[in-house]
């Protein structure tokens, strides 16, 4: 099928504008028909999706199902996927019907709200899936723009400061990024991303205000990437704004923001700090590391005394993106194998465990972990539910968070083990937070009154549910699903990442004798 990727892509911003030209009114039946849009769009946009899963070639590492024409003033709109970033693009279809089913209980502009949603799914996809430098930034950068009017306007009572801070932090990375984006257009003359992925920057050292650069352009170009790739992870110390937009934003927000946004950061750092800055990756991994392993242990013991639940949840989500963060920089098989597939499982566990928040937000009003105890009385259904994300979170064996943590551990052992020593007592941390949080909201006497009659999951919110549990079972079970997709480009990544660095190396040495 010709242009499938721009059908994907496209197809929530065409029911976007659908919504925002025809529907009228805020009455009961405008309110239906905008979610029911949004429910099909998504969901025809998931269906649609899987031509590109069904018909694409694990083995063949370069880019597939490549869309290309001119666009303006020499750019091009270029769109393509390869093993790293098809999954990502099947993750946002995935869980955008699931998102917007757990809207069904908003009541205010929902019109506006599912335009939002919409138009932030077509901006998530396009970052997957753009082949051009300016394409891709126009993308990562738009994608603030719905998510800042979802937890500024549909958020909670702290929701204006929690938006602009999202917004300043994630936006002011990027402006590094953007004069980096032109550096290396001024070098190399295009902005086609496989080109560039093939483009050998210059590497050699130099001094500036008295400070040695080693690795040259390469060195500057990489930290620029990062400034931006790091507050989108986010990586210590620049994950301050994601608590605060968790525990601001609607469910639906934090589930999409905790699935889809964050991965957006790894995937840069796949898509360009190692391809094309590779002597400058090797140079900055030594921090990176180490910044990873702080991200895990430290986030961990925050989580530890958390008295809300989104944002005990959120700092566990920065502790995991710390192994895939590790994972990226061990620059080996295992080590990126993992950190994809870790971003892709943490997709199905964070989504559900902020869903698994919203189900009790949205019956008391409150995230108070004191505020809860002895659910378990009540809503026998939702304790279970609780505890099998609760596990998966931990990484128990059996489900998809175990294989991800396990192959990054893998991987880091090989490239530095103290490293991997520390980086593993945040299993231990983990199991800790994470239990203590169950404990607490759901086992116990149900002593509260205010607790005494609340009602058990609904049928929808079961339903909502299932295929978050049947995926972390199903790549807990059988991880090949993801491996098999994924391992060519992985391998061919860290090939030329290996080859670079000989070469580097090597042209070092031969400047060095003369």
């Amino acid at each position: 099928m010709d242009n499938l990727l721009s059908i994907v892509t496209f197809i929530p911003a065409l029911a976007a504008a659908i919504l925002a030209v025809f529907l009228r009114g805020e009455d009961a039946a405008a309110q239906r028909n905008a979610k029911w849009s949004a429910m099909v769009a998504t969901t025809i946009t998931f269906l649609v999706s899987l031509f590109i899963l069904a018909e694409f070639d694990p083995s063949n590492t370069g880019f597939q199902y490549v869309e290309e024409q001119e666009w303006l003033l020499g750019m091009k709109y270029k769109m393509g996927v390869d093993g790293i970033s098809v999954l990502f693009v099947m993750l946002t279809t995935f869980m955008m019907p699931l998102v917007i089913w757990a809207s069904w209980g908003v009541e205010k502009r929902v019109k506006e709200y599912m335009i939002a949603f919409l138009l932030l799914e077509t901006l998530m996809l396009g970052v997957f899936m753009a082949l051009d430098l300016v394409l891709f930034y126009l993308f990562f950068e738009a994608g603030l723009i719905p998510m800042f009017l979802i937890i500024g306007i549909w958020g909670g009572a702290n929701r204006i400061y929690a938006s602009f801070k999202f917004f300043l932090y994630t936006f002011l990375g990027s402006v590094l990024m953007l004069v980096a984006m032109v550096a290396m257009y001024a070098d190399a003359g295009t902005t086609d991303i496989p080109t560039l992925m093939n483009h050998t920057f210059a590497s050699d050292s130099f001094s500036v205000l008295g400070i040695h650069v080693v690795g040259g352009m390469q060195t500057l170009m990489f930290l620029a990437f990062f400034a931006s790739f790091a507050v989108k992870m986010p990586m210590w110390p620049v994950h301050t704004w994601l608590p605060d937009a968790h525990v601001q934003a609607p469910t639906a927000g934090s589930v999409v923001l905790a699935a889809i946004l964050l991965k957006m950061g790894g995937y840069g750092f796949l898509r360009f700090s190692l391809p094309m800055f590779p002597i400058g990756a090797d140079v900055m991994t030594p921090l990176v590391l180490w910044m990873s392993v702080i991200a895990i242990v430290y986030t961990s013991l925050v989580a530890l005394v958390q008295e809300d639940m989104k944002k005990l949840i959120a700092y566990s989500s920065v502790a995991h993106m710390g192994y895939v963060t590790m994972g990226i920089f061990a620059a080996n098989q295992q080590g990126i194998d993992g950190a994809i597939f870790q971003m892709i499982s943490h997709g199905f566990i964070s989504g559900a465990l902020f869903l698994c928040v919203g189900v009790i937000y949205d019956r008391m009003h409150t995230r108070d972990i004191d505020a809860y105890g002895g659910l378990v009385n009540r809503m026998p259904a939702y304790a279970l539910i609780f505890m099998f994300f609760t596990m998966a979170n931990v990484g128990l064996p059996g489900t998809s968070g175990f294989i991800g943590e396990f192959l990054t551990l893998m991987g880091i052992f090989q490239a530095n083990t103290w490293v991997a020593a520390v980086a593993t007592s945040g299993v231990i941390l983990s199991a800790a937070y994470a239990l203590w949080l169950y404990r607490r909201v759901v086992f116990g006497d149900l002593i509260k009154e205010s607790l005494k009659t609340i009602t058990d999951m609904t049928a929808r919110e079961k339903a909502i549910f299932a295929p978050l549990v049947f995926m972390t079972l199903l790549l807990g079970i059988y991880p090949a699903l993801v491996t098999d997709i994924i391992g060519p480009s992985v391998e061919a990544l860290v090939h030329n990442y290996d080859m670079a660095l000989a070469d580097g190396h090597t042209a070092t040495q031969v400047a060095a004798s003369h």
